[in-house]
């Protein structure tokens, strides 16, 4: 997935009320950038570490910068949380994911289980058959080259997990897919130490036959695309 154009760089200075980021630009300039990340961004927001912007110069728009990439000393970690379903959609579209290629339709944010939209769908013309895809955006790492998931308690998280486990009990198909949106880490595995009940949940799906699968992004000044397939460790 293209950006809108080349990302510009500066560094970190401090984020507040969630949604809010100030940057100090390579050429000094202090800016305000929107963060579009609900998350805890645990390990990427000291001050100095350098940061990738989009700009959009939208009259409309309060903050023309929206915060991209940051990058904590290891290599770059993609924190807009509205673009790993574009990604992995687009690398639906393009055969790059073997494991789920035999789908031909793609639909994105449909309603199921419990007042819940799923972020993919899948379903192959020919037989009929169904996959119901949900997207997470890993962006935490807790030790070298090793990503973990979540970086905050989720309950929504887990509750993704049930409801993918009750699609695969009704007798769909059912896929957890991690984007290992850094550069730095060639596994990952739960953060069962930060959150429990999710690693629960997620042992209690895969067991029933919830999918799981695991690819890097690769990040770039320009763009932000699927890589290749990593491994999931757990217990």
């Amino acid at each position: 997935m293209q950006y809108s154009g080349k990302l510009i760089q500066g560094k970190f200075l401090k984020r507040y009320k969630r949604f809010f980021v100030d940057v100090c630009l390579d050429n000094h300039e202090i800016v305000t950038a929107h963060c579009p990340n609900t998350g805890s961004m645990m390990g990427l927001k000291e001050e100095g570490f350098l940061v990738r912007l989009t700009q959009n110069n939208d009259p409309k728009r309060k903050l023309k910068f929206t915060l991209e990439q940051v990058n904590p000393g290891t290599g770059w970690v993609g924190v807009n949380t509205n673009l790993p379903n574009k990604v992995v959609k687009e690398a639906l579209e393009h055969k790059e994911i073997p494991e789920l290629s035999h789908y031909d339709i793609i639909e994105t944010e449909k309603k199921y289980g419990k007042n819940s939209r799923i972020d993919i769908l899948l379903t192959n013309s020919k037989n009929g058959e169904t996959c119901y895809v949900e997207v997470k955006n890993v962006t935490l790492s807790l030790k070298d080259k090793v990503a973990a998931f979540p970086d905050a308690v989720t309950e929504r998280g887990r509750k993704h997990m049930q409801e993918l486990t009750e699609m695969v009990k009704k007798g769909h198909k059912a896929c957890i897919f991690y984007l290992i949106n850094r550069t730095d880490c060639d596994k990952v595995t739960l953060a069962d130490e930060i959150d429990p009940k999710y690693a629960e949940a997620f042992k209690e799906a895969t067991a029933a036959g919830v999918i799981c699968l695991a690819y890097s992004a690769k990040l770039t000044e320009t763009e932000i695309k699927l890589e290749k397939k990593i491994d999931v460790t757990y217990g």
